[in-house]
């Protein structure tokens, strides 16, 4: 779409929108955020879909497939699973009763208790981050603050935040200084734009304290409205558990943040970019937070992108993720998919996010062994890098700052299976298909996500395809019986192409191979280095 059309497509949208409260977002309300505390950096990116256009992915992401989260925040402390600020507060979850039975009525220890109470006291940053590097990720995601509303930084203008209550540490500073001094890049995530409805079922227990109801308590001096921000009419629905997905684009009822609520946002956000130069950010969003109900996002990824040029060069305009995009906004940022993969090779480079376990760290996942194991993490990643996409995977945090020994586990297999084929993942492209055999026909994405597990499971009869010049890596998922036979690879497949040779990596031994018109044949192996990904390296002739 040129740019023309495209201008007069959103004047047209958010006429729409201001004009049309069934089919908008909003009743006649967009936000336009101040800029004076916080100024938008300077360079070529303004804060409008038709500058951020000009994005650029760097080589340098294309080329990393693999980095590891640290989703890990004061929700953690209970160990009972995710969205647990919001769930606690609502009667007949699992974590309402939790809740009750370990803290008391939530009128009397609310979130902001359950704040108060963790301390992150064995967090070891760089040994995580040596752990992790160890396993192959190329970069690290640290979650800076979730949809509870709570910074995880020495924040300017969220006085709830891990320096001022909790573990009284700076844990973006911590993780930040640990990554770079492990060579890894370093990314932030932003959840906390939809903090406004989120906590809404709060407003039934503490969620309308103010400063003035804390005196001579352990948060005297503190406005809970900080926190929770509730000093506000409810969504349409708020006390149906299910209906905030419905309202995720700030639609179908749902309360509008004013204009207070989003210039917070907005300079939280970027006091977080200035102080720590993330490489990397996450946005937990439809496109871009507070759209379309606010520029706050658009000014935020402008203000990203002109600053990380003045840090590292015109060549990095830094990787911002987007989630349920239009293929034009996909030209303005790395579409990310939640809990799943594309189907296809997609044009550019994008992100599959997942986690072992759940996003907040979950004991009853631990006590049935309810994780992903290492051969399945692998699966997915070489299915999602075929695809030219790159792998984020969350290890799920304890609350004390640990991980379990089970999950310690899954990271050492993710080591081990890389130290022998790392080869194939990093520094590679996608080459003319991802892969043949029974999981070819994987489902689409879901709502542009959710889609892991949903298709067939993978067998020795499934290869995937990386590439990097002039050899082609095939992983077989699996650990075939009766040879390898690789209909991609047969002369009929590549024309006028002549493979050189061909080596499995992990055995001192050479495979027999032939190449007939259907196939790249390989005859069985003594013995293969696993049961779910052999990677054998194809070399052809220059």
């Amino acid at each position: 779409m040129n740019h023309l059309l495209r201008r007069l497509v959103a004047t047209l949208v958010l006429g729409v929108l201001f004009c049309n409260p069934v089919l908008g977002a909003s009743t006649n309300t967009f936000v336009v955020v101040h800029t004076n505390l916080e100024p938008i950096a300077a360079g070529k990116f303004e804060p409008t879909w038709d500058s951020l256009d000009q994005y650029q992915c760097p080589q340098w992401f294309a080329e990393a497939k693999f980095g590891i989260w640290a989703h890990w925040g004061p929700q953690c402390e209970p160990e009972d699973g995710d969205w647990y600020a919001r769930a606690m507060y609502q009667p007949g979850s699992k974590q309402f009763q939790y809740h009750l039975a370990h803290y008391g009525p939530q009128k009397d220890f609310g979130f902001k208790d359950v704040i108060h109470e963790w301390k992150a006291q064995n967090w070891d940053p760089d040994k995580l981050i040596k752990l992790y590097k160890s396993a192959g990720a190329q970069y690290f995601m640290a979650l800076a603050d979730h949809h509870d509303n709570f910074d995880n930084w020495d924040s300017k203008y969220q006085p709830w935040n891990s320096v001022n209550v909790g573990p009284h540490k700076d844990i973006i500073g911590g993780w930040a200084a640990a990554a770079r001094k492990n060579g890894l890049r370093f990314g932030v995530s932003v959840h906390a734009a939809h903090a406004w409805m989120w906590y809404e079922p709060a407003q039934a227990y503490d969620g309308n304290l103010t400063a003035a109801d804390g005196k001579g308590l352990w948060w005297d001096g503190l406005n809970p409205q900080d926190l929770y921000a509730q000093n506000h009419p409810h969504s349409v629905g708020w006390n149906n558990p299910k209906a905030i997905g419905s309202q995720w684009d700030w639609d179908n009822g749902a309360s509008t943040p004013d204009q207070a609520y989003c210039d917070k946002f907005y300079n939280r956000t970027a006091d977080l970019i200035s102080k720590y130069h993330p490489d990397l950010i996450y946005f937990d969003d439809t496109a871009l937070p507070l759209w379309p109900v606010s520029d706050a996002g658009l000014k935020l990824a402008a203000d990203f992108y002109n600053s990380s040029i003045q840090w590292h060069g015109t060549n990095d305009d830094g990787v911002l993720f987007g989630k349920v995009l239009t293929p034009e906004q996909r030209q303005c940022m790395v579409w990310d998919i939640e809990r799943g993969h594309a189907n296809e090779i997609e044009p550019q480079p994008w992100q599959s996010d997942t986690c072992i376990g759940g996003w907040h760290y979950d004991r009853a996942i631990y006590n049935r062994n309810g994780y992903k194991t290492a051969p399945t993490v692998i699966q997915m990643m070489t299915d999602v890098v075929s695809k030219n996409g790159c792998f984020l995977l969350s290890i799920p945090v304890r609350a004390d700052g640990t991980i379990d020994d089970k999950e310690v586990k899954v990271v050492q297999g993710i080591a081990d299976w890389m130290r022998v084929n790392r080869q194939c993942i990093f520094g590679t492209h996608p080459w003319r298909v991802f892969g043949e055999g029974p999981a070819m026909v994987g489902s689409a994405p879901r709502a542009q996500g959710f889609n892991e597990g949903k298709g067939r499971p993978y067998t020795a009869a499934d290869v995937r395809f990386t590439q990097k010049g002039n050899v082609i890596y095939a992983i077989v998922m699996g650990a075939p019986t009766n040879g390898v036979s690789i209909k991609s690879l047969g002369q009929s497949s590549i024309p006028g192409e002549k493979i050189k040779s061909v080596k499995m990596l992990g055995s001192w031994r050479g495979v027999r191979w032939q190449e007939t018109d259907g196939a790249l044949e390989i005859a069985q192996p003594k013995n293969f280095p696993n049961d779910f990904a052999n990677v054998f390296k194809v070399t052809f002739a220059r």
